[in-house]
């Protein structure tokens, strides 16, 4: 929908910016397809950003692909600086070709620092004006005519590709006959490990890296006898450079994925680089690495942050059913629940998935099913397998997760919250009235907060015979207490009386709190540096060994 949005505002005449991550244009990929077949007015440009090594996504695609795909002209920066320079002349880039274009970035260069020279600022754009065209409505006959006119904007493209200031060849040391192209954030790398390793190379840096400029290939593949590409995952640059040198019939030895000395895996960095030049240039690696540590260093896995109602919810909906349930999950928070104790992930494919993968495994197996979503993710796009769970009367119980916030990406909001992105008051749309609008029967409402009352909702929805939704209403932990301090209230702090503890680990083995922890003689302890008050560890303890300290 956001593509949607800013495209509608790109064809009014106003420049346009849409930002998501890789997988984000996966989801928006069935607008993008026939948008660039269409083209716009106001300059509109695209930033995906990539996650080399899946940082925090469900896979590493290359998303150099969906220029390709679907003829887009593409942008890679390499630093910040270029990233702003990048989108000042991507939007003049945009309006030339009237066509969107993509800006790619990476998990790594969004994470750089580096100083970023401002200009003048443009006066913005008050209001766009639609101009009606026939050419905007892709009937088959449209898109017939419009699909021509898109391979003339890229032939058009590969002529400013041509003379981009963003394509150049930069010398290291005194070039001989050997070449490195390169592009994104690799070229840092690249410079680097070239000036470690004191070597005579032209570096090829691609800034536009769609259309491609072929020209400057040629003449760049007819200086070299051999030539590395080094770019993070898919070989495209790699493929394309060698189609070019079989086209102009030139015999150049290229190396890079083809020859194993990279990989269409993880991110690289500058050891990797150098490594692999010191392999190819046959060079000493100046880099000098200690022998490997004998001592294993444990893992440190995230974790739900302590009294988030996330864990309540999950350590309720095991105590109604503990055995032979699946767990559908979704993109969020919660994902951290496949983690133990708690282990409340089963199935992940994206966002939304999990009510759709709920819904098949009703119609596959004759097992308990309890798929979670969060709330941003059940406005995204968990609303439509609800209805079709509704329809086809799954026997499934789905879980809303509503702490009233998309708190994995910094708490942004969402159409659960009474303001919008920008701040300002907005209408609030209740999950639960979404839910029922859809055709569920049973809804259960709960305070993950009161674990027995949430434990018997998961029952009810377990016992009845088609879809079921549970709604989990508890406000994200840490906005909860960041608004308790703006109010001026207190947060209770916990602890355990150790005469009544039993150290029966409930609270450590099955709810797995990480505010609680194991003392040297074996004690259970609470940190109160890490303690949020939630109290939830009191309401489970068998043996009431919890109780409040003190309120700060």
């Amino acid at each position: 929908m956001a593509l949607e949005v800013a495209g509608a505002a790109s064809i009014s005449g106003l420049r346009s910016l849409t930002c998501m991550k890789h997988v984000g244009l996966n989801v928006a990929s069935d607008t993008f397809m026939t948008y660039m077949y269409i083209g716009t007015r106001g300059g509109h440009i695209i930033v995906t950003a990539d996650d080399p090594s899946c940082h925090s996504s469900q896979n590493e695609q290359d998303n150099r692909y969906y220029a390709l795909f679907g003829g887009a002209p593409m942008l890679e920066p390499s630093t910040p600086m270029e990233a702003k320079e990048m989108t000042r002349i991507g939007f003049e880039i945009s309006e030339e070709l009237k066509s969107p274009i993509l800006l790619r970035t990476t998990t790594r260069l969004n994470h750089a620092r580096g100083t970023v020279e401002l200009k003048n600022l443009q006066k913005p754009r008050k209001k766009g004006h639609f101009e009606k065209n026939p050419m905007w409505v892709t009937t088959p006959a449209i898109a017939r005519d419009r699909h021509p006119e898109l391979l003339k904007m890229l032939e058009k493209a590969e002529k400013i590709s041509e003379k981009s200031q963003f394509n150049q060849i930069i010398n290291i040391g005194k070039p001989t006959d050997w070449g490195i192209v390169t592009s994104g954030v690799s070229f840092n790398y690249v410079k680097e490990a070239a000036e470690d390793l004191k070597l005579n190379v032209r570096i090829l840096k691609l800034g536009m890296t769609h259309p491609l400029p072929r020209k400057m290939f040629e003449n760049f593949i007819k200086s070299c006898k051999n030539i590395v590409v080094v770019e993070e995952l898919e070989p495209i640059l790699e493929n394309q450079l060698k189609a070019i040198a079989f086209d102009i019939s030139y015999n150049v030895k290229i190396y890079g994925k083809s020859t194993v000395h990279f990989s269409r895996l993880y991110e690289y960095n500058p050891d990797l680089v150098t490594d692999a030049f010191s392999k190819i240039f046959k060079v000493k690696n100046p880099i000098y690495r200690p022998p490997a540590s004998k001592i294993k260093i444990p893992r440190r896995p995230p974790a739900l942050c302590p009294g988030c109602p996330h864990r309540a919810t999950y350590y309720a909906a095991k105590k109604a059913q503990p055995k032979g349930v699946i767990y559908p999950t979704d993109i969020g928070c919660y994902t951290l629940g496949r983690e133990k104790p708690l282990e409340m992930a089963d199935l992940l494919l994206c966002m939304g998935s999990n009510a759709g993968t709920a819904c098949g495994l009703a119609v596959a197996t004759d097992e308990k099913i309890i798929s979670f979503m969060g709330d941003s993710t059940f406005f995204h796009s968990g609303i439509p397998p609800i209805i079709d769970a509704a329809h086809h009367n799954h026997d499934v119980v789905i879980t809303v997760l509503d702490n009233r916030t998309t708190a994995m990406t910094g708490h942004q909001p969402h159409p659960g919250n009474d303001f919008d992105g920008m701040g300002r008051p907005a209408k609030r749309i209740f999950t639960e009235e979404v839910v029922k609008g859809c055709g569920i029967e049973l809804v259960e409402i709960v305070n993950p907060n009161d674990i027995k009352e949430t434990t018997k909702a998961f029952k009810r929805a377990l016992e009845f015979k088609g879809p079921a939704v549970v709604v989990s209403k508890s406000p994200c932990i840490l906005l909860e207490n960041r608004d308790k301090k703006k109010r001026g209230e207190k947060i209770p702090i916990y602890q355990i009386n150790q005469e009544k503890c039993q150290r029966c680990k409930t609270c450590i083995g099955r709810f797995g709190c990480p505010a609680l922890y194991f003392g040297k003689d074996g004690s259970v302890m609470i940190d109160e540096s890490q303690c949020n008050g939630c109290g939830n560890c009191a309401d489970i303890c068998p043996f009431g060994a919890i109780y409040i300290k003190e309120e700060k």
